[in-house]
């Protein structure tokens, strides 16, 4: 079985995370997957960045959606780094990505570009909001698409069943409320299994043990050599 590592926001564990920088390095490490977050500027550009402010991650303040793109621009997200867009991310990498959305406006404009540049090869949808999922299903035929849960209810139902009706082909969950038996519900509906996130070589073993299809990680270490270093 194939174990897919997926870079989380690149490999935010040692670089700016969600930078051009930090998709580089992950894919330089040999991850199979970027994790990326999306969101709308004020002005609608799909900018890659994780909380709805800037506070945590930029030297900036306020909300993300009352901010245009030339003043998220003029930020800096960690060592001299510029929030990107995500055209910006698909021409700085060429390994697939994994793109969050969480609200119906921003999973438009993902779908609009998706369309245009014919990229549902490369790119899967994820997010936590299962009608976000299918709104991008319906726009984008034949798009990849992953949910992501906070947990599995103990008898790995109610959410299968939800990421099934949106023909999601992957539940991503926290490692920490994972056990095999639902792993095994889950994948029993078809339906693959990644967890996060994946920082320590023990967790690295329970996702091995747990026969996850793949993890979610912050460091380079778990893809390349398999130990955790920093």
């Amino acid at each position: 079985m194939t174990f897919l590592t997926i870079g989380h926001r690149g490999v935010m564990g040692v670089e700016p995370e969600n930078t051009l920088r930090s998709f580089v390095r992950a894919e330089r490490s040999g991850m199979d997957v970027i994790a990326l977050d999306l969101r709308l500027s004020k002005d609608g550009a799909l900018v890659v960045l994780h909380d709805a402010e800037v506070d945590r991650t930029t030297d900036g303040s306020g909300a993300v959606a009352d901010l245009t793109l030339a003043e998220l621009r003029g930020l800096d997200a960690g060592d001299g780094q510029r929030v990107p867009v995500l055209v910006e991310a698909l021409d700085a990498v060429r390994t697939p990505l994994q793109v969050s959305v969480g609200d119906q406006a921003t999973a438009a404009a993902l779908a609009e570009l998706l369309l245009g540049r014919d990229l549902t090869a490369r790119v899967e949808v994820a997010s936590f909001d299962e009608e976000v999922l299918a709104e991008v299903a319906r726009r984008v035929p034949g798009v990849r698409t992953a949910l992501y849960a906070e947990q599995l209810d103990a008898e790995g139902g109610p959410l299968t069943d939800r990421a099934v009706a949106v023909r999601a082909e992957t539940v991503a969950l926290n490692i920490r409320q994972l056990n095999l038996e639902a792993v095994e519900r889950v994948h029993a509906a078809g339906l693959r299994v990644i967890g996060w996130t994946v920082n320590t070589l023990d967790q690295l073993r329970l996702a091995r043990a747990l026969e996850l299809d793949g993890a979610l990680t912050d460091f380079p270490e778990i893809r390349s050599t398999g130990r955790f270093t920093a």
